[in-house]
């Protein structure tokens, strides 16, 4: 599949169109509405997100859009947005576009600036969701209203949708997927919350850019050791938490076998020719022979791409026993493992149990969504690259695979294909996404104007 990746982006990359700079007031109206969400406080707990949702939709409200077509989705404390944007039909199903309104907990004691405060700094926005991903937010609510504004009529309806709990549950989501498929159905899904594009360390200059067209999915397990305890004066051989330690260890050094697909694949092939030195090599011998195990085992020494290549597995969480003085009766472990696409969920559960041992009980929590691989399509990427090269002409377009799981896998795991691609350029530096004091560079932002602008028009415009 490898020579397929190359001639489907060669042709991609052949796309190129003019600049498509916004206007002065679109990037001011554009600036307003991220000062604005930056200001509610979408983490777990606060109950603003409803807030956050009613805003919006008051935008599209004004903008004309009727209120038929936009909905607030109620669910628990929080809540979804579905906007969507008539077409006429000529260009088959909806598109679907999607991101989410919740962020991380951001404590204002550890954040140097105020963290639900936009403040713009030497170059950069700051605040919390500036990357991840009220700044998604308040470009796909302005390019709708910008679009509005022209009057533009797409050849098949665009349907934004916002949900309220990406960063916990993802319930809002899988409510939507699950109890209002009409308000979401689609041909195929643009994810904010993927892909996006790479800047160089030193000048700052474009690498490349990701289309995110699979992710892994996400799964817990807790691994449980029962004993029938006793007095710690009098211990047993068999001890709770020296047999769910043992287990661990197995897990630990254990390795699920090797995967690859398109994605990945093109991935590592482009990230061999910008990565210096072993880990560089490795991943061009990879890309070149899948499954290689000494490539492999280089790639595994790295955090950022060992999950490129293989289902993960990892303990995370850790309790047990019940008094100093006595024998533990039960000692538990949660293990989270990042499952590669092509693997189910029963499957991993399976493998753990066998590696970890008769002696433990592996129990799968909640109700883990399973996604495959979203099919390469010409129209997709070709679309994409005209959108990325709207400001950074001639920039490589490459097939990626997230090691982590976004809503996308919700929508691939529903039967809709979904393309991670954000309209964020940034250097691996300036990622403090979930991290204090998160920041996006200015001039990204503003280029995510003409992104977005260029994606729909190449995707639902005149035929």
């Amino acid at each position: 599949m490898i020579k397929q990746v190359s001639v489907v982006l060669a042709a991609a990359l052949l796309a190129v169109v003019a600049h498509a700079e916004a206007p002065a007031e679109v990037r001011a109206q554009a600036r307003d509405i991220f000062q604005t969400v930056i200001g509610f406080k979408t983490s777990a707990g606060n109950g603003q997100v409803p807030l956050m949702a009613e805003y919006l939709a008051g935008k599209f409200r004004a903008a004309g859009f009727p209120a038929e077509d936009i909905h607030i989705v109620p669910l628990g404390e929080t809540a979804g947005l579905v906007v969507r944007y008539r077409g006429n039909g000529k260009g088959g199903k909806p598109i679907l576009l999607m991101v989410h309104m919740d962020v991380v907990t951001a404590k204002r004691e550890d954040w140097e600036r105020d963290p639900f405060k936009l403040i713009e700094e030497n170059g950069y926005f700051f605040g919390r969701g500036t990357e991840d991903m009220k700044s998604e937010v308040a470009l796909l609510t302005t390019t709708f209203l910008r679009l509005e504004a022209e009057r533009f009529v797409p050849t098949r309806d665009l349907i934004i949708v916002f949900s309220g709990d990406e960063e916990t549950e993802m319930a809002t989501t899988r409510n939507l997927v699950e109890q209002h498929r009409d308000l979401v159905d689609a041909e195929f899904a643009l994810n904010g919350d993927g892909g996006g594009g790479r800047l160089d360390e030193a000048t700052g200059a474009p690498q490349f850019y990701y289309v995110q067209g699979a992710e892994k999915t996400y799964a817990s397990f807790d691994l449980t050791v029962r004993n029938p305890g006793g007095h710690s004066a009098e211990p047993r051989i068999d001890n709770a938490i020296y047999e769910l330690a043992d287990a661990l260890k197995n897990v630990q050094a254990y390795a699920f076998p090797l995967m690859w697909n398109d994605w990945t694949i093109g991935s590592l092939k482009a990230s061999a020719a910008v990565t210096p030195g072993e880990l560089g090599a490795a991943m061009a011998r990879y890309a070149a022979s899948p499954g290689d195990p000494a490539a492999a085992a280089v790639l595994a020494k790295d955090p950022h791409y060992v999950g490129r290549t293989r289902t993960t597995c990892v303990a995370t969480l850790l309790r047990g026993g019940h008094a100093d003085n006595a024998l533990p009766q039960s000692a538990t472990a949660t293990v989270n493992c990042r499952i590669f696409p092509g693997t189910s969920v029963d499957e991993v559960r399976a493998t753990l149990q066998k590696v970890a041992g008769d002696k433990v009980e592996v129990k799968t929590l909640g109700e883990p969504y399973w996604s495959g691989p979203s099919p390469l399509r010409q129209d997709v990427l070709d679309a994409v690259a005209k959108a990325v090269h709207a400001d950074h002409p001639g920039v490589q377009l490459v097939p990626d695979m997230a090691p982590y799981a976004t809503e996308g896998s919700v929508y691939r795991g529903a039967g809709i294909p979904t393309y991670g691609v954000s309209s964020v350029f940034m250097k691996d530096s300036d990622d403090f996404s979930h991290g204090l004091n998160e920041r996006i560079p200015v001039a990204t932002f503003y280029a995510g104007l003409d992104h977005w602008y260029v994606l729909l028009k190449a995707l639902a415009g005149k035929r």
